[in-house]
């Protein structure tokens, strides 16, 4: 997917310069820039702060629009939405997080994912914060999470439940893959 193109196309839309997305969402116009162009990528955090800055989810930016005339119900593991391309840079490390959506959010009030996180990656720098409860079950591997003051390495089996309105992080400490099934409710990541 062309983030760059994309961001650029949704930024337009809404008749923001980048000038107003920058000051919005705290960045610089020129990063604006860089990142329309192709020639930076944004972690996911830093994307998260851009889309509220216009106001979009990052379900809403990736979804393709379902244009079947019947409900679908069923999915295979090819039809998941991937939110986060590989394009997007992530934290400090060339590690790529996957989160992979089930079914078109927009369509309905639960999110579901499939995250994988390879060796060392993370969602970035910056803490994740949105509306809503997010809940995951780690699969194998472990993962350090972060919500709020508390920091903790979850194992297989392990999980956790917060509000979404808590500043949050996910980083893989470990030299495995950590693969995690999580869901937000409302679907506002």
């Amino acid at each position: 997917m062309d983030i760059g193109g994309r961001l650029r196309e949704v930024r337009e839309s809404r008749g923001m310069s980048q000038r107003d997305l920058a000051a919005r969402a705290g960045l610089t116009s020129s990063a604006i820039s860089l990142i329309e162009q192709n020639k930076s990528s944004p972690s996911v955090a830093s994307l998260k702060r851009l889309l509220d800055a216009i106001p979009m989810n990052m379900s809403e930016f990736f979804t393709v629009v379902e244009r079947e005339e019947r409900q679908k119900y069923f999915y295979s593991p090819d039809e998941y939405i991937e939110l986060s391309p590989q394009d997007i840079g992530l934290g400090e490390s060339a590690a790529r997080v996957s989160l992979r959506q089930l079914g078109n959010a927009s369509r309905h009030s639960l999110q579901v994912l499939h995250e994988t996180y390879p060796p060392g990656a993370d969602t970035g720098p910056e803490l994740l914060k949105h509306e809503g409860e997010e809940a995951g079950i780690i699969v194998s591997g472990i993962i350090e999470v972060t919500v709020g003051d508390q920091v903790r390495v979850l194992n297989p089996g392990d999980g956790y439940l917060f509000s979404s309105q808590l500043p949050h992080r996910f980083r893989n400490i470990n030299d495995a893959p950590c693969v995690v099934i999580s869901a937000c409710t409302p679907p506002t990541f």
